[in-house]
C-alpha cells in the first residue's frame, strides 16, 4: 500500500526557510491563516487567558511537540505575561526555533528543549500545556497524557488538536494523505475516556474540520501538497495563481466552520482540566 506523506513536503520548506528570517516569520503567518487547527487552539487560549491568566504577573505553559513553533510566536506577541517551555523531539526543529526567537524581543520568556514525551518529568508545574497534532503520531498516547498532567498544576489545562476517527474518510484508494501515523484518529467518547484516565477533567470536547473546514482543507491544503508529493517543488510556481482563485473562498468555509456545531469532524479538539 503506498502512501502520501506530507511530513517531508514540511521538511523541505523547513530547510529554505532555515536561515532566513523573513522567510520565517511569513512561513508562521501563513501557517495561522491555512490551517484551521489553529484557529480553534488560538480561540482556546484566548478564552483560557481571559477567564484565569490575564490579571496574573506571570503564568507558564509547556508547548508539547512546538514543531516549527508557530504556536509560540502567536502566544508570546499575545499574552505579554506568559513564559513558554517548548519542547519537542526533532533537535533540528529546535535548533531552527532558537535561532528565529533569539532575535526576537520576547526571547527571555522562551526556552526550548529536547524531550521525548513518553519521558517527560520536568520540574516546574505549569499552568497550561498544548498539544497540537502530536498524539496521533505515539502508540502510547495516554502515556504521555498522563505524563502532561503530571507537569501541570492542580486545575491547569490541556489544549489537544489531533485528526479524528472520520479522518478516515480521506483515504483515496490505496493512498493516504498522512502516513505517519499511529491511529486514525479520535472519537469524542473516546479521546473523553483517555483524558479521564490520565487524570484529566474534559471541559469541551468537540470536531473540527467539518463540512465547511474540510473543504476548505482539501481546497487549500491537501491538493497543493499532493501536488508538491507528486511533481516536485516545481509546481510552487502555479500556486500563486491557484491561491488567486481560492484563498477567500477557503478562508470563509474555515470561518463557517468555526461557528457551526459540528457533528462530525475529520479533527477533534479538547479543553480539559487537571483533577
Amino acid at each position: 500500500m503506498s502512501k502520501i506523506a506530507y511530513d517531508p513536503v514540511k521538511d523541505k520548506f523547513a530547510g529554505f526557510i532555515k536561515n532566513a528570517r523573513l522567510f520565517r516569520t511569513l512561513f508562521y503567518r501563513t501557517l495561522d491563516l491555512f490551517f484551521l487547527r489553529g484557529w480553534y487552539v488560538r480561540r482556546l487560549l484566548k478564552e483560557i487567558y481571559r477567564k484565569e491568566f490575564s490579571k496574573k504577573d506571570q503564568w507558564t505553559l509547556l508547548d508539547a511537540g512546538c514543531g516549527f513553533g508557530q504556536y509560540d510566536r502567536f502566544i508570546l506577541s499575545r499574552f505579554p505575561n506568559v513564559k513558554i517551555d517548548s519542547v519537542d523531539v526533532k533537535e533540528d526543529y529546535l535548533n531552527d526555533c532558537r535561532l528565529y526567537f533569539k532575535k526576537s524581543i520576547d526571547h527571555s520568556r522562551i526556552s526550548f528543549g529536547r524531550e521525548d514525551l513518553l519521558e517527560i518529568d520536568l520540574t516546574p508545574e505549569y499552568d497550561a500545556v498544548i498539544c497540537v497534532d502530536v498524539l496521533e503520531h505515539i502508540e502510547e498516547d495516554v502515556r504521555v497524557m498522563t505524563n502532561l498532567a503530571n507537569n501541570l498544576k492542580k486545575g491547569g489545562y490541556f489544549i489537544m488538536h489531533s485528526p479524528s476517527h472520520f479522518a478516515e474518510e480521506d483515504a483515496e484508494g490505496d493512498e493516504f494523505f498522512v502516513g505517519e501515523h499511529a491511529r486514525a484518529g479520535y472519537s469524542k467518547e473516546d479521546l473523553s475516556a483517555k483524558l479521564e484516565k490520565a487524570g484529566f477533567k474534559p471541559v469541551k470536547i468537540a470536531y473540527s474540520y467539518g463540512k465547511w473546514g474540510h473543504a476548505a482543507w482539501v481546497m487549500l491544503i491537501k491538493n497543493p501538497m499532493l501536488w508538491l508529493t507528486r511533481w516536485g517543488m516545481s509546481s510552487m510556481f502555479f500556486l500563486p495563481f491557484y491561491y488567486i482563485l481560492t484563498l477567500i473562498p477557503g478562508l470563509i468555509l474555515m470561518r463557517l466552520d468555526m461557528i457551526s456545531k459540528n457533528e462530525k469532524g475529520t479533527g477533534i479538539y479538547a479543553l480539559a482540566q487537571k483533577k
